[in-house]
């Protein structure tokens, strides 16, 4: 009789109880395997049918694009003409995209209106806004008054106002930034705005305004606030200016002297003025007939609020080129000009605009219109005198 072999396989010496530690160690074995093995197979297979299927190719590419920012790839250049299309109440937004943008939209800036003083020294306002034309630093200049919610509002002059300035009827001058403090700002700003074309400012000196002309050549506009004869000094430098605005005196506000010395400088430095406006200045026949004398090609003259002295009406027949006159904002016109058969005319005025002024001198509006014979526009808005007498004098209009 044959005697059964007694080989086992590998299954009959596994253990059967579920609670071997050999048992667990198989099971926990193969899971791993398998579950690494399908992981793979699912990845492989996957990769196989994009590499075949060129629909989902593109959308897989499509997908992982739409996480990068595809402005990277323009150039600043284009990205600034792309910019300038949109409306300016978007501006703001733009700017807030990133750090790029910014920078971008700062150098499609190109007019400012500054209002804290320490953003023009420390050189932020320049390096930020590269390509500014046109700065009014005139609301920057005032020192603010931070416990105080008063603003003070005078046509392009606005600012905060303690609650004791009441006391004191020169608030506003001791409000101002010193003389120095803003002829630094002038530098700074003279440094870094090299296509600066017009500049609004206040209690500035000749000092500060001869650093800025040597710096901005292109300096073409300027308006100067609380000027005085020694400050017109310095706009000789300003070879191209094409326009200036002399802000003397404003009454409850600061005032200031400009007087025929001031305007005698102002001829001889500017001749190739275009506009010129002088508000709250003194001054008399002396000091227009300069300006008519020297500026041959001034062709608009505003006079606002003036002060001048009897007679200054006669020295207008000295403006071979003005086209328009402007008279706005004055008390009287002229109470004595003078002899009529010595008033000369305007040859090339063609306009003649009065505005908010009173007009019940009758001496004075007969010079005028004698004065101002050849135009072919008169416009008379907002202003009080008049009756009916003051209309016959308009028979001196040819």
């Amino acid at each position: 009789m044959k005697k059964k072999s007694k080989t086992m396989t590998f299954r009959e010496k596994m253990p059967t109880s579920p609670k071997s530690p050999l048992r667990r160690r198989r099971s926990s074995w193969t899971g791993t395997w398998l579950n690494h093995q399908t992981t793979s197979f699912k990845q492989a297979v996957s990769a196989v049918i994009q590499a075949q299927s060129p629909r989902s190719r593109f959308k897989s590419l499509s997908s992982d694009f739409s996480d990068v920012d595809r402005t990277l790839s323009l150039s600043d250049s284009l990205l600034l003409k792309i910019l300038e299309k949109l409306p300016e109440s978007q501006n703001e937004d733009v700017s807030l995209v990133c750090k790029r943008w910014l920078s971008v939209q700062g150098r499609r800036l190109r007019s400012m209106k500054v209002f804290d003083w320490e953003f023009l020294l420390s050189g932020r306002l320049v390096s930020r806004f590269p390509k500014l034309t046109s700065v009014d630093l005139v609301n920057a200049c005032f020192n603010p008054s931070s416990n105080s919610g008063i603003l003070l509002c005078h046509t392009s002059i606005s600012f905060h106002v303690s609650t004791d300035s009441s006391l004191n009827l020169n608030f506003v001058e001791e409000s101002l930034l010193d003389n120095e403090m803003v002829d630094k700002g002038l530098r700074v700003l003279g440094r870094g705005s090299f296509d600066l074309i017009k500049l609004v400012v206040i209690n500035a000196t000749e000092l500060g305004l001869l650093s800025l002309a040597e710096d901005c050549s292109d300096l073409q506009e300027l308006e100067l606030h609380k000027c005085s004869d020694n400050l017109l000094r310095g706009i000789a430098a300003c070879e191209n200016l094409r326009g200036l605005r002399l802000v003397g005196s404003v009454d409850g506000l600061y005032s200031s002297s400009v007087s025929d010395i001031g305007l005698t400088i102002l001829a001889q430095g500017c001749k190739r003025l275009v506009k010129l406006e002088l508000s709250g200045c003194e001054g008399s026949f002396d000091g227009i007939k300069a300006i008519g004398q020297c500026c041959e090609v001034l062709e608009e003259l505003s006079i606002c609020d003036h002060r001048m002295d009897d007679g200054w009406i006669a020295a207008l027949s000295y403006f071979e080129s003005l086209k328009t006159l402007l008279i706005s904002s004055c008390r009287k016109i002229d109470s004595s000009p003078g002899p009529g058969k010595l008033l000369g005319s305007c040859p090339a005025l063609e306009s003649l605009q009065l505005r908010r002024c009173c007009l019940n001198d009758k001496e004075g509006m007969r010079a005028l219109f004698k004065v101002c014979d050849g135009v072919t526009k008169v416009n008379i808005q907002d202003c009080w005198g008049l009756d009916d007498d003051s209309f016959s004098l308009a028979k001196a209009f040819r």
